[in-house]
């Protein structure tokens, strides 16, 4: 079974080297996936409507001939981009196979100014089944940016699973959330649900 070409969404300030995100992509890349892992416009400070218009950039320039599966893979901040990106008149050429939204800031987080444009996004369910034909949610216990009973209410209102990662907090290099076999065996061959690191 060949990888799928996935695109890997950074949040505020981006992924550094020891993320799990840069892991992945490396991961990825050694096994010969094709792999797209994008450097926002000016990280520190996201505007949203520029991040849209990059993320849909990406998406249009993945495969689209069907010869592979499309996936995307979204920490944090892009989480809520992506929400905003499928409340959005999508493209059907956009259409992703699988998502996988990591440790979202709760939709109505109100502790970091430089995400307010993000905030709020529309919780729609037939919009993320139109984005993508499946879309998965991963949050870790103990998160300062989303409770797991947010998450878990997230999860409701989108109608999608969510897998809650024990002591996971925001599932980054803090966390410890350097190589994460789970991310890797579930971009490759879709296995939930997600396992701590």
């Amino acid at each position: 079974m060949s990888l799928p070409h996935t695109l890997i969404l950074h949040g505020l300030g981006g992924s550094g080297p020891e993320h799990w995100q840069n892991w992945l992509a490396g991961e990825l890349a050694h096994h010969g996936g094709s792999v797209d892992l994008p450097q926002f416009s000016s990280p520190d400070a996201p505007r949203l409507a520029t991040w849209l218009g990059e993320l849909r950039s990406h998406l249009a320039a993945m495969p689209s001939d069907g010869s592979v599966e499309r996936v995307v893979v979204a920490h944090s901040l892009a989480v809520l981009l992506w929400l905003h990106h499928a409340a959005g008149s999508v493209d059907p050429a956009l259409r992703v196979d699988r998502v996988l939204l990591v440790a979202p800031p709760a939709p109505d987080f109100d502790g970091e100014p430089l995400i307010s444009e993000f905030l709020h996004p529309a919780l729609d369910p037939a919009a993320v089944r139109e984005a993508a034909a499946s879309t998965r949610l991963v949050v870790g216990e103990g998160d300062s940016y989303c409770t797991v009973p947010k998450a878990k209410e997230l999860a409701e209102a989108l109608r999608v699973e969510v897998d809650v990662i024990v002591g996971g907090a925001h599932l980054n290099v803090d966390a410890g959330y350097g190589p994460w076999g789970a991310a890797l065996k579930w971009v490759r061959s879709g296995r939930v649900p997600l396992t701590p690191r």
